[in-house]
């Protein structure tokens, strides 16, 4: 695993929270009901196609997304590492600071974070578009092998991975999970906020491609 030694700068945010700082996350179903079960269709006149193609035309951030497993017992081996990229992914308020991740019910990533509430963020620049596409494969070689590959280093809150060179980097506490249709909203509070110092621009995603800005 290849260690990064970027210098980094650190803005730490205090932990404390009106439930406390090892208050358990809540778990909302949104006003249409947990649909996990099946499917609710669109209104009238409104398709699958013509849903996606609108929403693809708001361009969106592109984030890497991580958590660290627990280890299934206190004497068995460590977990792994695991990383999804995301592009609903949003800020939602400044105080407390919070921020928020749409994740697909069912995937790894939903079903780590149900029982991992320490996760990270790494907010990528237009030279990590390779990070981006290694981590939105369907059918990808294991999260463990791509992060050998990719230059990271650990958070010291979440143990999730970091990725070098991002624009910024979020280690978060998950404090409420909403389910919304065929996902679920992971609201986060932010722990710790760092600049890892990348000068590129931001990456874009953007009617289906990863983007540049001005391109």
């Amino acid at each position: 695993m290849r260690w990064g030694t970027t210098e980094t700068s650190v803005f730490r945010v205090p932990q404390t929270s009106p439930a406390g700082p090892t208050a358990a996350p809540t778990t909302t179903a949104a006003p249409s009901a947990d649909l996990r079960g099946g499917a609710v269709p669109h209104a009238v006149g409104v398709s699958n196609d013509e849903f996606r193609a609108a929403l693809a035309r708001l361009a969106a951030g592109v984030v890497l997304v991580t958590a660290h497993e627990p280890p299934l017992s206190q004497d068995g081996p460590p977990g792994e590492d695991a990383g999804m990229t995301a592009t609903a992914f949003m800020s939602v308020s400044l105080d407390p600071p919070l921020v928020l991740v749409s994740l697909r019910n069912g995937s790894r990533m939903d079903d780590l974070l149900l029982e991992q509430p320490l996760w990270a963020a790494s907010l990528l620049t237009e030279n990590q578009r390779q990070i981006a596409g290694r981590f939105s494969m369907k059918g990808r070689i294991s999260d463990r092998l791509l992060f050998a590959d990719t230059a990271h280093r650990r958070g010291e809150l979440s143990g999730a991975p970091l990725i070098e060179g991002a624009l910024a980097t979020l280690e978060c506490r998950t404090e409420q999970r909403v389910v919304a249709g065929d996902h679920t909203l992971v609201i986060g509070r932010v722990l710790t906020a760092e600049l890892p110092g990348g000068e590129s621009g931001p990456l874009l995603y953007f009617k289906g491609r990863y983007r540049q800005l001005g391109q």
